[in-house]
């Protein structure tokens, strides 16, 4: 029998398999490619968190199911994390949730929250999830341009006109961005309250790359903004600020009504995350912010020396203000065939796999995004093959 699945004939290919695919075919010729392609944290998760998650994974109080929002101790402690960054007041009890990463949580709110048909707000590029939650739920996206910076993405949003019975249902933002990496002030995010509050917009912001910001930058929590827990939720991921990205572990955290959405959702989706990594979570947030600006300052070296190498290889690339990534405009010798094939031809002629910027959105086209992900040595000699491959 030929079966249909009309919700997944509506995902387009996944264009990053084109590139995993010719990555794993060079490694099984014996070749040496340096993989700078998925956001993938190599350095280790510190010794306290891992210490605890071996300690609490011995007590089988805790091979039961858990609780699907997140056990109480690990919610108070998201609620002092916020207090103690950004000096914001959250409660643990209404306003907060922990999530099975930030990926999982993303895409469960959006399908709590809209109905199909919706409109949907993202920015494009985009961190894919960003899009495809809302094409998995039904939703029409909206996608508004980045690539020149926050202002672009925020000149286009004032323009947007609906009338009031189709307005969008959500708008979302993540700063600093995947894959752009373009960083706001608490300017831009006053602004995108005003229009939400005005036009009935709910706002997801993504603040997966919080702590990842350099050379004395700080990334706002759009809860610094008065006001905006009447129109917004937020979401952090553990993965980057504490190296914990195979954990998945994560937070939603902001208005109690969507928070009250996605708890009933999540009721009935699972027993939420397996325990002791719920209570090595809370000795990362509790005792662990120590480690932070040690693993920003090597994302720092990693991206001076990519940029710099990428230089004297002749290819200009701006220096990213966050993010573990570098997002670079194709030479101009080869942007006429687009993205992916330069991708491809990156990893057969230089031996290193980066990720197509179409896999990102239409906008992405022209660019790639390299992920810090590799020592310093492996960076410089990526840089190498880089370098002979453009002067050939």
């Amino acid at each position: 029998m030929d079966y249909r699945f009309p919700l997944i004939e509506k995902l387009p290919p996944y264009v990053f398999a084109v590139i995993n695919q010719l990555k794993m075919d060079a490694r099984r010729r014996g070749e040496d490619i340096i993989d700078l392609g998925m956001g993938n944290p190599d350095l280790p998760t510190p010794d306290p968190i891992v210490d605890k998650l071996v300690e609490a994974a011995r007590n089988p109080r805790n091979h039961r199911y858990s609780a699907s929002r997140g056990i109480p101790n690990l919610r108070v402690e998201i609620s002092r994390w916020y207090e103690r960054r950004y000096g914001v007041e959250i409660d643990p009890e209404t306003e907060a949730i922990a999530t099975i990463g930030a990926k999982e949580g993303f895409s469960h709110l959006v399908l709590a929250l809209v109905e199909p048909g919706d409109r949907v707000i993202v920015p494009d590029p985009s961190y894919p999830i960003h899009s495809f939650a809302a094409t998995i739920a039904g939703c029409e996206l909206i996608k508004l341009p980045i690539n020149d910076g926050p202002e672009e993405m925020m000149d286009a949003l004032r323009k947007l006109e609906y009338p009031r019975s189709g307005q969008p249902k959500i708008l979302v933002l993540s700063f600093p961005h995947n894959p752009t990496t373009v960083c706001v002030e608490k300017d831009f995010f006053e602004e995108a309250v005003a229009i939400a509050r005005e036009r009935g917009y709910l706002i997801i912001h993504d603040l997966a790359y919080a702590d990842l910001i350099f050379d004395g930058n700080k990334a706002p929590s759009i809860f610094e903004i008065p006001g905006a827990k009447d129109v917004a939720v937020e979401m952090f991921s553990m993965s980057k600020s504490y190296s914990m990205a195979g954990w998945r572990v994560g937070f939603c955290a902001g208005n109690r009504q969507v928070i009250a959405a996605l708890t009933r959702l999540k009721s009935y989706l699972d027993y939420g995350i397996f325990q002791p990594v719920q209570i090595a979570s809370i000795i990362a947030l509790r005792d662990c912010d120590y480690v932070v600006p040690e693993i920003v300052d090597i994302y720092r070296k990693r991206r001076d020396v990519l940029i710099k190498g990428l230089a004297t290889a002749g290819w200009q690339v701006p220096s990213p203000k966050g993010t573990m990534f570098v997002w670079a405009k194709i030479p101009e010798q080869y942007a006429k065939k687009g993205s992916l094939e330069f991708a491809k031809r990156l990893i057969t002629q230089a031996g290193v796999a980066v990720s197509p910027g179409i896999g990102f959105g239409e906008r992405g086209e022209g660019y790639v995004r390299f992920a810090l992900v590799e020592n310093d040595q492996r960076i410089s000699q990526a840089i190498r093959g880089i370098k002979t491959m453009l002067n050939d």
